[in-house]
């Protein structure tokens, strides 16, 4: 309840009819639009993975995955996915996907960990993607081209939405902004990365900001990610690298940065043995994805995951993300938000 933040002189402009209606076209327009734009082909995604084969997502690291035993299976144990980064990559190579084509999905997950506020809920529900590439797309202006492909297909989500309910107005600016998060830093000195990312979506609308996950000049990671999909390489030889990284846009009703996305360049067996001797974790190597991985089995790829009821809220322009979701709040976060006039579903 702490977190929660109750956007000034905030009212719906859509009815909870209106609002489900909006919800279904955003997602059926926009799920098609993505497909179309980087050439995604849609495929059946599992709601649990076997535990210790490594195919499960660790997000930060410190997530716990909600597990259970298969009785059938002799109480073998099972968890809940918390994203699908690993398992995609298995996908794409048994079904040869050939390079420059890819799949998508729909990901919905359960993390219990996530601290509830406007914009956080237990349930998460995304379109997970990846593609297949070449060993020499490994490159920023190959990543850039995917980012600039879907900040096209949010451009034209956006008019759809323009269209259909007047009163929500276009505010994204007609190009994404790339910066890395070491330029960042740089920018903004004294600030926290939440801070950095707020100043940055106010003054530019929507941002791409790279290289997260390695540590900076200041010693410190501009935000976690897993060593074992993202590759976070933050300085190369000749300057910032920047193979991944996250969509931000600027949320007029919570005025804040609003974070959509997180994509990149998945790690080749170079970048993943690097990532995981910084973390400590080099005994990751014999588990089941990453022992594919280091034998040259599953393919190169670039990938990432959009949060559907982010995006609905944001084109919606919720203060909720429990407007847009069903979902398991405090009752007194539910009466406040309730009594502000934006009741949670």
């Amino acid at each position: 309840m702490s977190k929660l933040q109750l956007p000034t002189s905030y009212h719906s402009l859509l009815s909870l009819q209106e609002t489900e209606q909006g919800i279904k076209a955003i997602k059926d327009f926009f799920q098609a639009g993505l497909a179309a734009q980087l050439r995604l082909r849609r495929v059946t995604a599992p709601l649990f993975v076997r535990s210790g084969l490594g195919i499960n997502d660790d997000l930060n690291g410190v997530e716990r995955p909600v597990r259970f035993a298969i009785g059938d299976l002799g109480d073998a144990q099972a968890e809940i996915v918390q994203s699908l980064a690993k398992w995609k990559r298995l996908t794409l190579a048994e079904y040869r996907i050939p390079p420059g084509y890819g799949i998508y999905t729909d990901m919905n997950a359960i993390r219990p960990d996530e601290e509830l506020d406007n914009i956080h809920s237990l349930y998460v529900d995304q379109w997970d993607w990846e593609a297949v590439m070449t060993p020499g797309d490994r490159t920023a202006a190959y990543l850039r081209r995917y980012v600039d492909g879907i900040y096209n297909v949010l451009l034209q989500t956006e008019y759809m939405v323009y269209e259909k309910y007047p009163a929500i107005r276009p505010i994204l600016p007609e190009k994404i902004t790339y910066i890395h998060a070491e330029e960042l830093l740089q920018r903004y000195p004294g600030m926290t990365p939440k801070e950095r990312e707020k100043a940055i979506c106010r003054e530019c609308g929507a941002v791409f900001v790279m290289g997260i996950g390695g540590a900076l000049s200041d010693g410190i990671p501009h935000d976690g990610r897993a060593a074992d999909y993202d590759d976070w390489s933050t300085v190369a030889e000749n300057g910032l690298k920047g193979l991944n990284g996250d969509i931000l846009l600027w949320n007029p009703v919570l005025e804040c940065a609003f974070e959509i996305s997180s994509m990149g360049i998945r790690v080749d067996a170079e970048a993943l043995k690097r990532q995981l001797e910084i973390r400590g974790q080099e005994q990751r190597a014999g588990l089941y994805f990453h022992r594919r991985l280091l034998a040259g089995e599953l393919p190169q790829s670039i990938g990432g995951g959009i949060g559907q009821s982010r995006l609905c809220m944001f084109f919606l322009r919720k203060g909720h993300i429990g407007e847009i979701q069903s979902s398991i709040w405090p009752d007194d976060m539910r009466a406040a938000c309730k009594a502000h006039g934006m009741p949670l579903i």
